[in-house]
């Protein structure tokens, strides 16, 4: 049965609804249209091109997040009189139930889960939607406009900073620190994007370093504030994914949040028990001879290496590097130095990163790609030592994506070390 059409979308749906971006984003907006009894047409940079033709034959046009707003596409659609939705917003028009937003640098997509098992542990109908993969508008249109569901839908900048319809009833802002300058030039606009959620959101829950990166004494009446860095550690977290920094802090905004909501506290203690972390994010892969290796792909941006190099008591033998996404090189250099003994360096940024680390005193080994960066570690290391794959940087100019430059770490890792491999459990 077709859903409810928003008295917004309505007259826009008599024309086929067009859909830039092939992707999950994409897939899921195509799959909302044909819930409104809609028809669509897709146009991706792999496939079909949106000319000024096919702009004028569209009244709406819905848009992945990999369009910047300033994209040549979305010009030629405003100048055909169309209207421009981004995928989350448009997902947002047509979802009856409450949301839950997550926001920050690192962390937002563990949160995510995180909040949405716990609800799910209690009777809750939730999902984990958003930018962890499985996009919103997929969601809103199977789950038939419930009032009584929840989405726990991650943000990302990329999507907030176009927000126009999407209100969520609550956000946690994981973190800041920087990231993606490649598109948003700055610093401070990056903040700008993520602050666009905060303003269209109910009560934000935020981190410390959020905080210490808000304009001091700004007016932000819908902020509470939650300290999340340097807390003492929490006994009945033990065991879990939650013991420790960095995901500590996760926990702490989702008990802030979850104590507001009138929630249980036992309950998301009893959740943490039961979660399990996605792969890829600060994850054993093995131990061989004492050497033990770990798969850190998830971490695309200087923020999340230096907190999981934090983990570690002594300087680890680092693989890293990939395809740049802004920011200050030689600074990140410099702060991992006294974490880092040797590194190991792969993609399009490791000249550029060898040369910072030479300058701060950490020697570098380029390798023309990750098997032998992991075949020059395990040569390197002896008992006791850690090989950290945590690449600082995004995969896409020699993976798909992080989970193909994760897979290809733990297979690297079988090929170079066995007979003697022990694989962790």
């Amino acid at each position: 049965m077709a859903l409810p059409i928003p008295e917004l979308l309505r007259p826009h749906l008599a024309r086929p609804v067009a859909i830039l971006g092939g992707g999950a984003s994409g897939q899921g907006a195509r799959a909302l249209v044909a819930a409104l009894g809609g028809t669509s047409a897709t146009y991706d940079a792999r496939g079909a091109e949106f000319t000024a033709a096919a702009a004028a034959s569209h009244g709406l046009v819905v848009f992945s997040p990999g369009f910047a707003p300033d994209h040549p596409w979305l010009a030629r659609a405003a100048a055909a009189g169309a209207i421009l939705v981004g995928e989350v917003d448009f997902a947002a028009l047509c979802w009856r139930g409450r949301i839950v937003a997550i926001t920050g640098t690192n962390g937002k997509t563990t949160l995510t889960e995180f909040l949405a098992h716990a609800l799910l542990a209690i009777g809750r109908e939730a999902a984990a939607t958003g930018n962890i993969g499985r996009a919103f508008s997929g969601v809103a249109a199977a789950a038939g406009g419930r009032p009584d569901a929840i989405a726990v839908c991650e943000v990302s900048s990329f999507q907030a900073e176009t927000l126009r319809h999407f209100r969520a009833e609550a956000a946690l802002w994981t973190n800041f620190a920087e990231d993606h300058l490649e598109r948003h030039r700055s610093l401070k606009a990056y903040f700008a994007a993520k602050d666009r959620l905060a303003e269209l959101s109910g009560t934000v829950f935020a981190g410390s370093s959020v905080r210490a990166f808000a304009e001091p004494g700004e007016p932000r009446p819908n902020i509470i504030w939650v300290p999340t860095a340097g807390q003492p550690a929490d006994p009945a977290l033990a065991g879990t994914v939650f013991a420790d920094y960095p995901q500590r802090e996760n926990f702490l905004l989702a008990a802030a949040w979850w104590r507001a909501a009138g929630l249980d506290p036992a309950a998301l203690y009893a959740a943490a028990r039961t979660f399990r972390l996605g792969r890829h994010r600060l994850a054993r892969v093995a131990e061989v001879d004492g050497v033990t290796f770990w798969n850190d792909s998830k971490a695309t941006n200087f923020h999340a290496v230096e907190a999981a190099l934090a983990r570690f008591p002594r300087p680890v033998l680092l693989i890293a590097g990939g395809r740049a996404k802004g920011g200050d090189l030689a600074g990140f250099a410099r702060r991992i130095a006294p974490r880092v003994r040797r590194a190991f360096l792969i993609g399009e940024t490791g000249p550029a990163l060898a040369a910072e680390l030479a300058a701060a005193g950490v020697p570098a080994v380029l390798c023309p790609g990750l098997g032998e960066a992991v075949r020059r570690a395990a040569d390197e290391a002896g008992p006791g030592d850690q090989v950290l794959l945590s690449p600082g940087f995004a995969s896409f100019d020699q993976f798909k994506g992080y989970e193909d430059r994760g897979d290809q770490f733990e297979q690297a890792v079988h090929f170079t070390t066995r007979p003697s491999l022990s694989l962790i459990p």
